[in-house]
């Protein structure tokens, strides 16, 4: 089954029949595409019987503007097309769906807030590699799945009636957003009815991820001890072995609500916390004081209870990896890239939203206090980190996941430790935005959207 690039063009009414084509002759006798019947034409969810008219020294392909409001098309796009004998059918494509989670319709000009650019970026990506994307977000799902109301780009964002996409990235950033029933049904019908693809689909929870990573073998030489907090013994057992250990909410994002205790000489047990706009310090006499003041939190939260690390650092403060892990064009995973990331100010995590700054692994092993051949094979030991966990999560936890950010540490003798995998990695969170440029990390979500929709 051939596939080509291919520019999509109006032709005026009254020339042919609505429901014909117009493609280049050349093209028909390659792939032998019969024009004494009718052809089936899909798009998405799209799908329309037509008529093939060949036409000599042309390339492209001409349908009528019915056809084009039907396929929710904008002005002469390129799209990869192929032509399936057994089926009779001519199909174009990809058609990518991204959902959002709200929109601004009175903002034209920024109509997603801060992943407008983002938006346009991918809208870039997908122009130059032949595929069409739209946005929508789950007040445009209706109780109809046969079409969607979405946001495309043509000199301008608009909404548009759309057919369902072949391939759905879900970006959702709300938990109760994912899990609003009409979310679920529509996820669940589209794949159902229509055979498209979701990646990314849920959220990921830090103990549902350290009980499906710890059971891989291969794995466990990056793995900290860490467990649900679900009572005084395990926090006992665990300021016991550990002086440092870490409370981190299991649905927490951005380093919010993270507690760490250490444990001191004296006996007594000294918490830091994250809270808006800085830290706070306690100090508790004993661990059951300790505990009785954080089970009031622990009704509305639950927590993971990790292992301490003692990381490396960059002029005292606390250095951590963010590596976007992502599958391909041919359906793999690879890792697209690898960022140190530099805790800010007093505070011990290292989030850009906490004040945090990026690094190259480059530069933050080279001033940390490792030992020289721990330096010199740091990125690569990382980037196997990153694979492997990728690989391990893949096969433990039956979701389908297209990028993942995987939060990765060092210790100062170079060894790697698994911090927590993010699902929902954010495209703000790694390097400027430019309006001229495409990263690999958007480029990459098309090439693999392309490879789930067989183009």
């Amino acid at each position: 089954m051939s596939t080509k690039k291919i520019s999509v063009q109006l032709f005026k009414p009254g020339i042919v029949q609505a429901n014909a084509i117009m493609l280049g002759e050349k093209l028909v006798k390659l792939w032998k595409i019969p024009t004494d019947r009718p052809l089936q034409l899909t798009f998405g969810s799209f799908k329309q019987d037509i008529n093939v008219i060949p036409v000599p020294k042309y390339s492209g392909l001409r349908i009528s503007a019915a056809l084009s409001r039907q396929m929710g098309l904008s002005s002469r796009p390129e799209l990869k097309i192929h032509y399936h004998a057994g089926s009779r059918t001519l199909r174009l494509g990809p058609l990518i769906g991204i959902m959002i989670s709200r929109d601004h319709p009175n903002m034209p000009d920024n109509p997603f807030g801060s992943i407008s650019l983002f938006c346009r970026e991918l809208v870039n990506a997908c122009q130059k590699q032949g595929a069409h994307v739209y946005f929508f977000t789950p007040e445009h799902i209706t109780s109809s799945t046969n079409t969607i109301q979405g946001w495309i780009y043509d000199g301008g964002w608009r909404l548009t009636q759309m057919p369902i996409a072949d391939v759905i990235n879900n970006r959702l950033t709300s938990r109760k957003m994912e899990n609003n029933p009409s979310v679920q049904h529509f996820m669940k019908e589209v794949k159902s009815l229509y055979g498209s693809h979701i990646f990314n689909e849920k959220f990921l929870d830090k103990t549902e991820v350290f009980d499906a990573l710890k059971k891989e073998t291969n794995l466990q030489r990056y793995m900290p001890e860490s467990h649900l907090l679900n009572g005084y013994a395990i926090l006992k057992k665990m300021c016991t072995t550990h002086s440092v250990v870490f409370l981190k909410p299991i649905r927490g994002s951005l380093g919010k609500g993270i507690i760490r205790i250490t444990k001191q000489s004296d006996g007594t047990f000294h918490t830091l916390s994250t809270i808006m706009g800085g830290t706070q310090k306690k100090i508790y006499a004993t661990l059951p004081k300790l505990f009785t003041s954080i089970s009031g939190k622990m009704k509305s939260t639950r927590y993971q209870i990790q292992q301490g690390l003692t990381l490396i650092d960059h002029g005292k403060h606390p250095v951590d990896f963010r590596s976007l892990v992502q599958k391909n064009a041919t359906g793999q995973w690879s890792v697209t890239s690898i960022v140190a990331r530099i805790a800010g100010g007093n505070h011990f995590v290292s989030n850009l939203a906490r004040g945090g700054s990026l690094s190259t692994v480059k530069d933050a092993v080279l001033k940390s206090s490792m030992p020289l051949a721990s330096k010199n094979t740091a990125h690569s030991n990382l980037k196997l980190a990153s694979m492997q966990i990728a690989k391990g999560l893949d096969n433990a936890i039956p979701a389908h996941f297209g990028e993942l950010g995987i939060d990765l540490a060092m210790d100062n003798t170079g060894r790697i430790w698994l911090l927590e995998v993010n699902s929902k990695p954010s495209k703000n969170d790694n390097t400027p935005l430019n309006e001229q440029k495409i990263r690999p990390s958007v480029r990459q979500i098309v090439q693999y959207s392309c490879f789930l929709s067989g183009f």
